[in-house]
């Protein structure tokens, strides 16, 4: 089967359509345009048919010419250069008049001219211009409704790039649970032997570029079966019930290339939630309900299992999550440290490394990051090697291209006063001498005045440990870190600054957590107040509750600021001298921030 599908095919329909719509246009106006300036030329030069009669009866017309089924005629008068229009209500009765004027004697020509096609074009464009338009509007609908064939059809003789089970790093687990989806396309006999029923349906779920869709595709491949792939958005369109026929479709290739896989990616687009409500919301209901009844539909001899992905899980019917439809849901975590290295590994295999470069401390730097982030910090540390001219990536290029990623770019032409230089190293010192002495807090391993993205510096930590519980202790010493910078303009300087605003608008979203989310109250107890499906959770424990919140969150925050004035109170020197070096050379590494601490 081939694959006509390209990139950006759906969009050069549109465009064709327009541009089709835009021509019928412009000959359409052209012509109205011609038809126009015609007739304004008939207004000067028109001869009424009584007015005819007489210039033949005076003997003042010389020639007359007339075309076959035309009741418009073109007069030549005597001593006149310039031809007159007129029209005849009868042409029949006009030739004979026109005879009987030349046997009397009257010196008339009468030219005969064959009906000319051509020349009626611009008239007949224009009578037909509400058909055209029409015709264009309703070409234009069809394409961009694409009811033609629905889906991109990935084959194994056709995919470009072979995408396998070696493809996909970090997804251990995930990728073991799912070779049984690809043993089950390949040998179904051997399940339906023993009773079992392949699974119609599995879910895909986690942050976005954790590599969701790039495991449906490896599982195409490892299974040697058809990939039909689509988006949920493209379920959706304005006009009703083309969601639900798009659904149809789309099953229906499915039954035709069986056994195969069917991909919905962010179903979350048609998967959501039905109501009650009239409009948008009616058209989406009929969507789902079609895929639910597709789903429903598949006989025990059609191998079609359907795999669909979504950020967001807790927006889905839950129809759809029942047992017989999305039979198993997976969650694609964010990879792990090893995961991670061997994401690296796999996205540098095209990319001219030198042996020094150590794809372990990346990936030590790089806690929390998706596989999507991890390939583009590669990419970008190319560019950034090819813009420094090096033979090779190195080591510095790497790293410039996580701060570039995390941070934003650096602007050294950015024009600073020296006031608010001295304001960003003292901001900047005061972060990593508080964050120096919170056991909980990772090691610094930079500090930056030259500004980055819309910061103007920053304090870089050493991630060394993935977390997936964080302790009321961390995220008290958390919100201190947060506030070293304030509190160091504070001492520093005897003033504040809007520096500080997004450290505290973090901090408060941190205390608030503490407060509402995770019951770190001591005061309020272990309560969840937060529920983003339900907003009026709180009026459950009465209108005194959101008074409570603000004062815990107000005492966590102050708390916080306190101690962070303590710690650099006890330690000036080193904050001064931190923000000397820092006004002095702009930047210092890991290694430098410690010798300050070992004199």
């Amino acid at each position: 089967m081939s694959n006509n599908n390209k990139p950006h095919k759906k969009e050069n329909k549109i465009l064709l359509s327009l541009l089709v719509l835009v021509l019928i246009i412009a000959i359409s106006v052209v012509a109205l345009i011609f038809l126009l300036k015609k007739d304004s030329n008939k207004e000067d030069n028109t001869l009424a048919y009584t007015d005819l009669i007489k210039e033949i009866s005076y003997g003042n017309v010389e020639k007359i010419e007339m075309t076959v089924g035309s009741t418009t005629l073109k007069v030549k008068m005597k001593n006149d250069e310039v031809q007159k229009t007129a029209i005849v209500p009868n042409t029949e009765a006009f030739i004979g008049l026109v005879q009987q004027k030349v046997a009397e004697g009257n010196e008339i020509e009468l030219v005969q001219k064959p009906k000319n096609v051509i020349a009626q074009i611009p008239s007949i464009l224009f009578s037909m211009f509400p058909t055209l338009i029409m015709l264009a509007l309703f070409i234009m609908i069809f394409k961009m409704q694409g009811l033609g064939e629905k889906g991109k059809v990935y084959e194994e003789t056709e995919r470009k790039t072979k995408v396998t089970f070696k493809d996909v790093a970090g997804l251990e687990e995930e990728k073991a649970e799912l070779i049984e989806i690809v043993d089950f396309l390949k040998k179904p006999e051997k399940y339906a032997k023993m009773g079992a029923k392949i699974p119609k349906g599995v879910l895909l779920y986690g942050k976005p570029g954790t590599g969701k869709t790039l495991i449906a595709k490896a599982i195409a491949g490892e299974a040697n079966v058809p990939f039909i792939s689509m988006s949920g958005s493209e379920f959706i369109e304005m006009f009703a019930g083309l969601g639900a026929s798009r659904v149809r479709k789309l099953f229906e290739k499915a039954r035709k290339l069986s056994p195969c896989i069917v991909f919905i990616d962010e179903i979350d687009a048609i998967g959501s939630r039905r109501t009650s409500n009239s409009g948008a919301e009616t058209e989406n209901n009929q969507t789902l309900n079609q895929l639910l009844v597709e789903m429903d539909g598949f006989s025990s001899e059609e191998t079609i299992i359907v795999l669909a992905a979504t950020n967001r899980p807790e927006m889905l019917d839950k129809a759809l999550l029942r047992p017989g439809r999305f039979d198993r849901q997976i969650t694609i975590p964010t990879p792990d440290l090893r995961g991670r290295l061997e994401i690296l590994k796999i996205h540098s295999e095209d990319k001219n490394l030198s042996d020094e470069v150590n794809l372990e401390s990346i990936a030590e730097d790089t806690a929390g990051f998706t596989g999507a982030e991890l390939a583009n910090i590669l990419n970008e540390s190319a560019i950034i090697a090819t813009k420094n001219k090096h033979e090779q990536i190195e080591n510095s290029d790497l790293d410039d291209a996580v701060k570039k990623v995390t941070v934003g770019l650096e602007k050294h032409s950015r024009v600073i006063s020296e006031k608010d230089k001295k304001l960003t190293a003292y901001h900047e010192a005061g972060h990593a001498v508080v964050s120096k002495y919170l056991p909980t807090q990772t090691d610094v391993k930079e500090v930056s005045i030259i500004p980055r993205g819309v910061a103007g510096g920053y304090t870089m930590y050493k991630t060394n440990e993935d977390k997936f519980y964080i302790s009321k202790t961390e995220m008290q010493e958390k919100l201190i870190a947060l506030l070293g910078g304030r509190a160091a303009e504070k001492i520093a300087l005897d003033d504040i600054s809007t520096g500080a605003s997004n450290d505290i608008e973090v901090a408060t979203q941190i205390a608030r957590d503490m407060v509402t989310k995770y019951g770190m109250s001591d005061n309020l107890g272990p309560i969840a107040l937060k529920d983003e499906k339900d907003p009026y959770k709180m009026r459950l424990f009465g209108e005194e509750m959101e008074d409570a919140i603000g004062k815990e969150v107000k005492q966590l925050i102050d708390t916080a600021y306190n101690d962070a004035q303590t710690i650099l109170k006890q330690n000036i020197d080193k904050l001064d001298k931190i923000a000397q070096a820092l006004l002095k050379k702009e930047k210092i590494n890991e290694n430098e921030f410690k010798s300050f601490f070992e004199e």
